[in-house]
């Protein structure tokens, strides 16, 4: 790698549970989000991406390098797991844009480069909910200039997936996306929130009335299930969008995505106001 392995890698190991294809939503979205700006990046080297906490078998990180090297062919990937044991399991699997390191939430990279994207999937839910924001404070002054960290959770099969993006000034974004044949009602995502928004969802909280409010939405446009689950989904983002800074449009609902201001679902957030 360039640079002695850490000694002490900060954070905690997490269960490991992975499959391939998981994080496909959440890769999907990284790429039309970010592909210019990992394309504008000012590293001689190219820019550099984190799979942090890949888990027990290195299938994220792989997938990251390809989802990625479609939008910047000069892109690499650094999968970066605090087991020791998982490290040295991915190992067979580094190749030319792909190595793996240990380290946790220090981000240890060769040559002191910083990474223009940190993608932390399932990593933070084991953490209380007062920790989340330390460790958002740290990975992003870790990242390079322009750089995002996406910070979120899925379901085990990547149906259910809710992300936070954060920039190096701090939180900017929510997206909730979900395989839309198998959801029951837009509220169903609730499980899947990030850890800094999955104990907000009650009466009071922006997060619980934006939920509520795309319930209603996903009601009132039943009609449009005979037209299909992608069509009854931009409709009731359509609504919404009416009352929430909701910051994407159609092309992206039809992923079956929405993407909100983060400012509105924050706790002690402004809610429904743009």
């Amino acid at each position: 790698m360039g640079r002695r392995a850490v000694e002490r890698p900060v954070g905690a190991v997490t269960r490991g549970t992975t499959h391939p294809n998981r994080l496909r939503r959440m890769d999907r979205w990284i790429a039309a989000a970010h592909g210019s700006a990992l394309r504008r990046t000012a590293d001689p080297a190219g820019p550099v991406a984190v799979d942090l906490g890949y888990g027990a078998a290195p299938w994220t990180a792989v997938e990251l390098l390809g989802r990625l090297r479609a939008e910047c062919p000069d892109v690499s990937v650094v999968g970066i797991e605090i087991d020791p044991a998982r490290v040295e399991a991915a190992l067979p699997y580094a190749r030319e844009g792909l190595s793996f390191a240990r380290g946790g939430f220090e981000v240890p990279l060769p040559d002191g480069r910083r990474p223009m994207l940190i993608r932390a999937a399932n990593v933070l839910r084991q953490y209380d909910e007062h920790e989340v924001a330390p460790v958002w404070d740290r990975l992003r002054a870790r990242l390079a200039p322009g750089g995002l960290l996406v910070e979120g959770t899925c379901d085990e099969i990547g149906r259910r997936h809710a992300w936070v993006a954060i920039g190096p000034e701090g939180p900017r974004t929510v997206t909730l996306a979900a395989r839309l044949g198998s959801l029951g009602l837009p509220s169903d995502l609730a499980e899947r929130l990030p850890k800094a928004l999955i104990h907000r969802n009650v009466p009071g909280e922006a997060v619980h009335a934006f939920l509520r409010d795309m319930d209603r939405a996903w009601a009132a446009a039943s009609p449009y299930a005979a037209l299909g689950a992608r069509q009854r989904w931009m409709r009731t983002v359509a609504e919404v969008a009416a009352h929430w800074p909701v910051v994407d449009g159609p092309r992206r609902w039809r992923q079956g995505e929405v993407t909100v201001r983060w400012d509105a679902l924050a706790p002690g957030g402004s809610g429904r106001g743009k």
